[in-house]
C-alpha cells in the first residue's frame, strides 16, 4: 500500500458541478446499504479473521488445523469462525467428529485476493 507524506491537492473553487453530482448520486447505494457494506468490511479489519480466510482459501481445514497453523487456541479460532460464519464468509461441512471450514463462495476469495493484489502494488 502506498504511503507517502505529500499533501493532496485541494480544489480552490466554489463551483459545484451539478451534472457530475447528479450522475454520481444515481450510482450511490442507499444509506442502509452503505452501512451494511461498512459493517461487512469491518469483518475484514481483523488480522486473525484475515489469517483464517487465507488459511482456508485453497483447502477446507478443521478448527484444530487452523489453530495449529496460526498458533492459536481452538477456542480463539472457534470464536473468530463464528463471526465469519454469521457474516456468511465461511461455510462448513461435518465429517464424523470433524468440522471442516472453507470460504463460503468465490466472491469471498475474489475479495481477499484482490485486496492482497492491491496492497502488493
Amino acid at each position: 500500500m502506498r504511503n507517502d507524506n505529500t499533501e493532496l491537492p485541494v480544489c480552490s473553487c466554489e463551483e459545484v458541478h451539478g451534472n457530475l453530482v447528479e450522475k454520481s448520486m444515481k450510482n450511490m447505494p442507499d444509506t442502509a446499504t452503505l452501512y451494511d457494506l461498512s459493517d461487512f468490511f469491518k469483518i475484514f479489519g481483523d488480522s486473525t479473521r484475515i489469517s483464517i480466510l487465507f488459511a482456508i482459501d485453497k483447502e477446507p481445514l478443521c478448527v484444530c488445523d487452523i489453530a495449529e497453523l496460526l498458533g492459536m487456541t481452538k477456542s480463539a479460532v472457534s470464536h473468530q469462525l463464528k463471526i465469519l460464519r454469521q457474516s456468511a464468509l465461511v461455510t462448513y461441512r461435518k465429517s464424523g467428529k470433524n468440522v471442516f471450514y472453507s470460504l463460503a463462495d468465490d466472491h469471498v476469495r475474489d475479495i481477499i485476493e484482490k485486496a492482497l493484489e492491491h496492497i502488493k502494488e
